[in-house]
């Protein structure tokens, strides 16, 4: 039976692998669902020290910090008002994040680059920006959007039927569109049907 001592030191090597293995994407979604890679990268690290904390007890780790940074995005659109403008220090992202030397792919002209969609969606309300990132770019089906955030399938629909419509608002009728919410994802896979 190993000791205590044993068990931590384990549960350290498990969650430095996990990150080290997955840290890339979750940093993607983070970026996403909070519209800048500053947010992102602060949301990132503080939902990773909470699970830290608990991550012997994590049954899969992938959906319990997806859910948590979904939860604490949410948390702090709450606190932060709408019409509150922040700074944003544009860096160039890793390989995580690029697309295409130029940005991301132009859609008929409509998404020119990853700053319109990302202020795009930070004017969503936080649910329906998660929904939209959990599902054109982390590729979840509607049911496992359902599980991650503690709904029925019926309104992970409707968030992102209303979503979308309101990209399209923001940016023009092919930018809300599923075509060009994948094409602006470099880990699609393919929209489900």
């Amino acid at each position: 039976m190993p000791d205590s001592g044993a068990r931590a030191r384990r549960d350290d090597r498990s969650f430095e692998g996990f990150v080290a293995d997955r840290g890339s994407a979750l940093l993607r979604t983070a970026v996403f669902l909070t519209g800048d890679r500053q947010g992102g990268e602060d949301l990132l690290q503080d939902v990773l020290l909470r699970a830290y904390r608990r991550w012997a007890d994590v049954d899969d780790p992938e959906s319990y910090l997806r859910r948590a940074l979904v939860n604490a995005s949410v948390s702090r659109a709450r606190r932060w008002p709408r019409g509150r403008e922040q700074l944003v220090a544009w860096d160039e992202p890793g390989p995580d994040l690029a697309v295409s030397p130029g940005g991301l792919v132009d859609v008929a002209g409509r998404v020119g680059d990853r700053h319109d969609l990302l202020g795009a969606l930070r004017q969503l309300p936080p649910r329906q920006r998660a929904v939209i990132v959990l599902r054109y770019f982390d590729d979840l089906s509607e049911a496992e959007i359902a599980t991650e955030l503690g709904c029925g399938a019926g309104t992970v629909k409707t968030h992102a039927a209303r979503g979308l419509s309101r990209l399209r608002e923001l940016m023009g009728p092919l930018a809300g569109s599923p075509a060009a919410l994948s094409a602006t994802s470099p880990t699609r896979k393919g929209m489900p049907t």
